[in-house]
């Protein structure tokens, strides 16, 4: 087994091991391919600390990893089948190397009890902090439909760079002042290298201002697609464009091949969506 810090060489290795991670098993779905391409080209995941991720290999293949959130102080630790041994090891290299001053957080599915076990023998404690994954079967066509005045639109990361800014500072409740998003907002365009474009479905007005967007990953080496991002701009909220769109990437995301959803969220919109509570983790820190 061979220890060594990741080098952007490495991307793709690591999304392999999320692949192979949870093809299996789902009860880390949490963390999956998916969600480390989203995070790597966020604005606030600093790339300047992406030498402090741990890897562990056989042969060539990444086996184990230790991985920052965005910040230091919470991540992900995670093995692959048969490779529960170096688990330990893993968890030690974490609370070491991506530790804040607070400690290392991560979060653990509630249905590992040889993990949460390992975690306690390491001096973690539960925290009053947990997420849960929503799952949801493609097996039928979606049908909710946009309100008259909008349309359907895949904006492109680049070209449309300014209108999905402004449009996540709206939607995730930054305010509605654009002299002060462009003042505070610094546009950035972020090629993420698996991105499909047709799975990014947004709602766009006559005016051309996208105003609710949601964000489909998928890749054929999977069978599920999963969500991130979801948002409305205020004036458009309650009046079922957020379904419309969800509605739409996921029937795209059937036609490439996926069977299931998934979403990190417990809220009542995607219940009433048909997606079900699958899975629940409990955040554990060490300080």
């Amino acid at each position: 087994m061979l220890f060594e810090k990741y080098s952007e060489d490495d991307y793709e290795a690591v999304c392999d091991f999320f692949i192979e991670l949870n093809r299996a098993d789902r009860s880390h779905i949490n963390w999956n391919w998916a969600r480390f391409e989203w995070m790597y080209e966020h604005p606030e995941f600093d790339k300047g600390t992406l030498s402090s991720i741990g890897l562990w290999r056989d042969d060539e293949k990444v086996v184990g990893a230790a991985i920052y959130d965005m910040y230091f102080g919470e991540g992900f630790c995670g093995v692959l089948p048969g490779y529960k041994s170096i688990y330990p090891e893993v968890l030690e290299y974490a609370c070491y190397a991506l530790k804040d001053e607070e400690g290392f957080s991560l979060a653990v599915c509630d249905d590992n009890p040889d993990e949460i076990k390992e975690l306690q023998k390491q001096g973690f404690s539960a925290i009053d902090q947990s997420e849960s994954i929503m799952e949801l079967d493609l097996s039928g066509e979606f049908m909710a439909k946009l309100p008259e005045g909008l349309s359907y639109y895949s904006p492109d990361p680049v070209m449309d760079a300014y209108k999905l800014e402004w449009l996540f500072w709206q939607g995730f409740d930054h305010g509605e002042d654009k002299k002060q998003f462009e003042k505070q907002e610094q546009i950035i365009p972020r090629v993420r290298k698996h991105y499909i474009r047709d799975l990014g479905v947004a709602a766009v007005s006559g005016e051309g201002e996208l105003v609710s967007f949601c964000g489909g990953w998928y890749s054929e080496k999977t069978d599920y697609v999963y969500i991130e991002p979801v948002c409305t701009i205020p004036a458009w909220r309650g009046k079922g464009v957020a379904s419309a769109v969800i509605h739409t990437m996921l029937n795209r995301a059937r036609c490439m091949g996926a069977n299931k959803a998934y979403v990190i969220s417990d809220m009542d919109f995607y219940a009433k969506l048909g997606f079900v509570k699958k899975y629940h983790y409990t955040f554990y820190r060490r300080g």
